[in-house]
């Protein structure tokens, strides 16, 4: 194994950990910045921000990204807002609160440490978004409005509408473009990175493929930095962008970075529920709508034909209210997602294949006026009329769970370094900060406070020894990486087969969700791990991929995608059946308790489990990262 596994975190008490790291920007002087050189592998909110600052900070940056504009690389496209401490409210939130939550969200399979520095940084976070002119809703004081998201009892949520994310990316974007404007930071669009580079032990730089061209080149740095978001798009329905995937991490990991819980995916309760087998993506309707919506399904398997509102109130099953009546409709995500499941496995869905429960905003629309959640609503109400044709102010929404987010990602020290020196991981694609269950509006924080705050203040412990070490991009590690992606890429061309990539991605997407989805048990996970290599076998010899390499060739780039998505279904399951308990999102059906909860193994698996690449063809080496609590005790978690 490349590098040291060793968790890196900063002895004492947890409020001075990340006070005792802030200085850390001091080890290269200004003039040093100037000559040393990042790749950045991502330009959403994390990728985007940390290119932004570290190029403020004067490092010449070169910054990545598949999409056409930066304004376009995200993963999950979060709608709800972002979380932060500020107690704006007085409703009793603080630091403590929100790092509590957190931990406890992701049913304790997380690092105190990091999550404590998350929280801390939260509210710092909030101030540079509104200093760069992000739009967040007020109140008519003027002061910042909130909001409330599941798996919490106070209002901490700061929103811009229901399109959040997409006003933080503007922000970051506009100090990207700033940073591009000035001369330190180089943007390559429609580029997207094939390998990972190694060079003395250490990432050195990537090689990269022109989606609009088709050209390979190779890029030598001093360091780089992935934030290439999740992989909940190996399910092949999500509602990640069509075109995330997890190539980036994952041939990381094939060059030795170690691959931690990757079995941690998160199912969202509130989404669109699929309408037929044409579609190639879900659509999210955000957490917030279950502040002021009540979701239901009938108490009667014979009242899922009566239209909505033939179903008196009293013939309604408000399940959620019923069975967390301190959380309620905002209890967290993965209990939610299990909820509806099972409701409609009991014969009460409703819509089409009975797959879908109620979101109603009758009780909302009667007490504070429609104006009212058209104001904090109103674009995701368009968005749901203009897929379901349905007027959500007259009737209610139907929803029901879809892949959203993973947990999982690049093992990462403290500072955000993988196992490979010079390997850095932020974001989504790092595991750090959610533990096997992310809480809403936390995706947002985490990103922006990797790529802001914790990554340019720790990536200078490394650099402060890299100067004068960046090696050049004609080196023999440089050419023989080149050449085994080009080798990949001769082989995909190649095959000629029958099948098209999409019905080897649908099929993979469909073993997944039924054997490795919201539920799993070890039977359902041993089938899978005997029909995945089945599968990509099947694949290597029968996929059928169009055109040419030296060109313009999208059946080319999402060859490579569900390539490697076909290798790493199978270190998914791996893990779901090593970890024999239940935590979070991570559901085994033989461990729960007796109303039905996720039931955990603390004795035997309060770890990280980290994977280690071992060959092709052969099994991968599982590392466990002991977890160990500080300050919070481990408890059975509960939302009731």
């Amino acid at each position: 194994m490349i590098g040291s596994f060793d968790a890196k975190i900063p002895p004492g008490p947890l409020a001075q950990k990340w006070r005792s790291h802030r200085d850390h920007s001091r080890l290269v002087s200004p003039n040093n910045r100037r000559k040393l050189e990042i790749i950045v592998v991502g330009s959403g909110l994390a990728g985007g921000s940390a290119a932004a600052t570290l190029g403020e900070l004067g490092y010449r940056v070169k910054c990545f990204c598949f999409q056409d504009s930066p304004r376009r690389a995200h993963s999950i496209a979060a709608q709800g807002g972002i979380n932060a401490a500020k107690n704006y409210q007085n409703d009793g939130d603080s630091v403590y609160r929100l790092f509590y939550d957190t931990i406890k969200g992701g049913d304790f399979r997380s690092r105190e440490a990091n999550v404590y520095r998350l929280a801390e940084i939260a509210n710092n976070i909030i101030d540079q978004c509104v200093a760069q002119g992000v739009p967040f809703a007020r109140e008519y004081s003027g002061y910042l409005a909130n909001r409330s998201f599941g798996g919490a009892q106070v209002s901490r949520t700061f929103y811009a509408r229901g399109q959040t994310g997409q006003q933080l990316l503007l922000g970051c974007y506009q100090a990207l473009c700033r940073q591009i404007a000035a001369g330190t930071v180089r943007m390559f669009p429609q580029t997207e990175m094939l390998d990972l580079v190694i060079v003395d032990r250490q990432a050195k730089g990537i090689i990269t493929r022109s989606l609009r061209s088709g050209n390979i080149e190779r890029h030598a740095a001093d360091a780089v930095v992935l934030a290439s978001g999740g992989y909940g798009n190996v399910y092949y329905l999500s509602t990640n962008a069509r075109g995330s995937n997890v190539t980036a991490t994952y041939r990381a990991y094939k060059r030795g970075a170690l691959f931690a819980n990757p079995s941690f995916t998160q199912i969202h309760p509130t989404c669109i529920p699929v309408s037929g087998e044409h579609q190639s993506k879900l659509t999210l309707m955000s957490e917030s709508l279950r502040n002021d919506g009540r979701v239901w399904v009938p108490k009667r398997k014979e009242d899922r034909e009566k239209a909505p509102g033939e179903i008196h109130d009293a013939d309604r099953d408000y399940y959620l209210e019923r069975k967390y009546p301190s959380y309620g409709n905002l209890a967290p995500r993965d209990i939610s997602s299990r909820a509806a499941k099972e409701v409609c496995d009991e014969g009460r869905g409703v819509g089409p294949g009975g797959r879908g429960v109620y979101l109603d905003f009758a009780d909302a629309i009667k007490r504070l006026g429609e104006e009212t959640i058209r104001e904090r609503y109103g674009n995701l109400f368009e968005v749901y009329e203009k897929i379901t044709g349905e007027d959500a102010y007259k009737v209610p929404m139907r929803i029901y769970p879809a892949v959203h987010y993973t947990m999982g990602g690049l093992w990462v020290d403290y500072d955000l370094m993988s196992n490979v020196p010079g390997l850095f991981v932020i974001g989504e694609a790092n595991f750090s900060d959610h533990g096997a269950n992310r809480l809403g509006a936390s995706a947002l924080m985490q990103g922006l406070a990797d790529g802001y705050f914790v990554l340019p203040n720790t990536l200078p412990n490394y650099l402060a020894s890299q100067m004068g070490k960046r090696p050049s991009p004609d080196s023999p590690e440089f050419l023989q990486a080149e050449k085994d992606v080009r080798a990949k890429i001769d082989r995909l061309l190649k095959i000629n087969g029958t099948r098209s990539l999409d019905s080897f991605h649908r099929e993979l997407g469909l073993l997944l969700w039924e054997k490795c989805g919201m539920s799993r048990h070890e039977k359902g996970l041993r089938e899978a791990l005997q029909k995945i290599p089945e599968l990509r076998q099947e694949f290597w010899r029968d996929v059928r991929v169009l055109g040419m390499n030296e060109d313009f060739n999208q059946s080319l780039e999402r060859a490579g995608r569900v390539a490697d998505f076909l290798e790493f279904a199978e270190l998914m399951c791996k893990d779901a059946l090593e970890r024999d308990e239940s935590a979070g999102a991570h559901f085994r059906e033989e461990h729960q308790t007796s109303d039905g909860e996720a039931l955990r193994d603390d004795e035997r698996h309060a770890a990280v489990f980290a994977w280690e690449f071992g060959g092709d063809g052969q099994p991968p080496k599982l590392h466990r990262e002991p977890l160990r609590f500080e300050t919070v005790h481990l408890t059975q978690r509960s939302y009731k």
